[in-house]
């Protein structure tokens, strides 16, 4: 198909019937808008903030004991800028205002094993747990952890924490030990909801041992919670004080909703820990709620009886958003285990078989079942499927081209993005809008999304930081335990003051859509999932035949792959063996995703006349780019180490 050509346009009749248009025709009525299309609603969205995200209330039908007093205090500081002063509501309740017999969450385990829960039993559930939370000394404000598969029961869980105003916080159980008490010990929690083991490319995985650790070194932990998942009856006998998920429970009941502000605190998310321990991101009830059905009502056209799927972990973001798409009455399917076990097609058997109508996945996922030669439009029947959305990285152009040739022709393909930050995207899908290959559709409503420069200037043709100039409610209520706010500043608003700064290098294309060319800083993101280098050094440093080691991203065959470089003692070797135990003291303490592909030696790493290792001056240098400000090195001559390696091009 021609590149002057959209790759896919919605019907009319699609158009017509979708949620974008319904609220598009609402926002004119009410406040006399003049909207001829989309590009039209989403100037007046960033223009006239408080009418459109009030809009977003009523539309999306938020339930709240009390209205706001107002929509925006503080007019555009960022950060400074409140919503909805005054109003009272509770997250949970949104979640569970469908209560009828209909599937709420189906659950496929790797093993073939199927579950499903109704809304009716998903609501007494939480109900259920909420009210044992608050038998164990839960408050509203206290800190309850998962350490969890992508279940029914983690969602529950996380809705009966919140229907007390207890903060969310959770891992997968892929995580190492340190992984985890490097988030959780740091927030505290007073419950640990935590399962047996898990299932993963055939095996059987026992999470036991490491919860034993993690207990050890949670203080404030008052109870154990253990989610059987492996066994039915697994064996708790060495985990001091632990009680079964069920026992806990105990007999279903209504929930009882707290009625909390706005900006309560709901969940508790970790950067990546690139230059330390990972950062404690705190979002709000009611900002996660707001943007959380915009993105699902308008940009993914999320209705009541759709089927909406996300392949995720419950350490990733898209975890917390595809558990909001209750607030729609949408079915959420979950998934644990790997995609490809026992072959490539195990999504699409469930999306067949599940009539998935929404289906979300990484952009790393997509390039390997191209590679792998899945062609499910000639293996399934996937009729039902009206949208497929990828993130975690972008999405080639040549898998776009994947996508439509070799899954599906008649689909929104949504590569979207945004991060952890905020808990949900900057840009992403228009179901009334056409597809263009290689391009994000769209920057999201109410988004006022930029291109600067480094001088903090627009960038009118090509490439820049991506910015967001104006207050959004999903912005974070702040990071713990930094009372006066200066870890937060420096985040994302020291390099352009009173403007959000993501840290993304992107482009605004001609037909207002966006493209993501990476992350301007230096954090990896092999198959998509963000990895902090402070994580893996803190592994690899703890050897004595490593003197020091810097880690970088490479660009390698449409997505990135971990490089670790080290320097050894003198008289010391990269044996094989030295090389194995790297990698699996890595993947024991942090994830799978952390394991170096390479490992070299070097002789020296540049480092900041500050002491400083250099990590975006190496991944230049490795990628034949001109470093700037050599001068600020103390040793700019180790950088031609880097240089034309040859264990780069293999």
């Amino acid at each position: 198909m021609s590149a002057q050509q959209p790759l896919w346009q919605p019907s009319a009749e699609r158009i017509a019937a979708s949620n974008m248009t319904a609220f598009r025709g609402a926002v004119a009525a009410r406040w006399g808008a003049t909207l001829p299309g989309y590009d039209a609603l989403w100037r007046w969205s960033v223009d006239h903030p408080e009418q459109f995200w009030q809009s977003v209330w009523d539309f999306g039908g938020v339930v709240a004991s009390k209205p706001a007093e107002r929509v925006l205090t503080g007019g555009d500081r960022m950060p400074g800028a409140r919503w909805f002063s005054g109003a009272r509501l509770n997250y949970a309740e949104n979640m569970l205002k469908r209560q009828d017999d209909a599937e709420a969450m189906v659950f496929w385990s790797e093993n073939g094993t199927r579950r499903a829960v109704s809304f009716a039993e998903t609501r007494l559930q939480v109900g259920a747990v909420a009210a044992a939370l608050a038998a164990a000394g839960v408050a509203a404000g206290d800190r309850v952890a998962g350490f969890m598969p992508n279940m029914p029961e983690t969602i529950i869980a996380m809705l009966g924490a919140a229907t007390i105003g207890a903060v969310w916080t959770s891992c997968s159980p892929d995580f190492g030990v340190q992984g985890v008490l490097d988030r959780f010990g740091q927030v505290q929690p007073k419950v640990l909801f935590a399962v047996d083991g898990y299932f993963y490319g055939g095996k059987e995985i026992d999470c036991r041992g490491k919860i034993a650790e993690i207990v050890a070194k949670l203080p404030t932990l008052a109870q154990l919670v253990i989610v059987p998942y492996l066994r039915a009856a697994p064996d708790i006998a060495n985990l001091a004080g632990a009680v079964t998920y069920a026992r806990f429970m105990g007999a279903g009941r209504e929930p009882a909703f707290a009625q909390l502000p706005f900006d309560h605190p709901l969940f508790i998310m970790y950067s990546s820990g690139t230059t330390g321990a990972p950062k404690c991101i705190v979002h709000g009830a009611g900002g996660s709620l707001l943007q959380h059905l915009k993105e699902h009502q308008l940009h993914t056209d999320v209705k009541p009886n759709d089927r909406l799927f996300y392949f995720t972990t419950c350490g990733w973001m898209m975890w917390n958003w595809l558990a909001s798409g209750l607030a729609a009455g949408a079915t959420l399917i979950l998934f644990d285990g790997s995609p490809f076990h026992p072959s490539g097609n195990a999504l699409f058997d469930i999306a067949q078989r599940e009539r998935m109508t929404i289906l979300g996945t990484s952009a790393k996922y997509i390039a390997s079942l191209e590679k792998a030669g899945i062609k499910p439009t000639a293996t399934h029947d996937l009729g039902p499927l009206k949208a497929l959305l990828s993130t975690g990285s972008p999405l080639a152009p040549e898998h776009f081209d994947y996508v439509y040739r070799d899954i599906k022709a008649d689909l929104q393909l949504s590569s979207i993005s945004g991060g952890t930050d905020i808990i949900s995207c900057f840009a992403l899908g228009n179901p009334v809008g056409p597809v263009w290959r290689g391009e994000l559709q769209t920057r999201g409503l109410g988004m006022a999304v930029d291109v600067f420069d480094d001088d903090g200037r627009p960038v009118t043709a090509g490439q820049g930081e991506l910015v967001c100039t104006k207050p959004f409610p999903c912005m974070p209520i702040g990071f713990w335990n930094d009372p006066d706010g200066k870890k937060y500043h420096s985040a994302y608003f020291a390099k352009f003051p009173n403007i959000w700064h993501h840290g993304d290098f992107a482009e605004i294309t001609a037909h207002g859509g966006v493209v993501i060319t990476g992350r301007s800083d230096a954090v990896l993101n092999p198959g998509g999932v963000r990895i902090g280098t402070a994580e893996i050094y803190r592994q690899v440093e703890a050897f004595d035949d490593v003197l020091e080691a810097i880690c970088i991203g490479q660009d390698w065959q449409s997505d990135v792959r971990v490089v670790l470089f080290v320097r050894l003692r003198d008289g010391k070797t990269l044996t094989d063996e030295l090389a194995a135990t790297i990698r699996k003291r890595i993947r024991d303490n942090c994830t799978p995703r952390h394991v170096p592909a390479k490992i070299v030696v070097v002789a020296d790493i540049p480092r900041t006349i500050s002491g400083k290792i250099t990590e975006l001056a190496v991944r230049d240098v490795v990628h034949g780019r001109m470093v700037k400000n050599r001068e600020a090195l103390a040793n700019p001559e180790a950088l031609d180490l880097y240089k034309d390696m040859p264990e780069m091009r293999s």
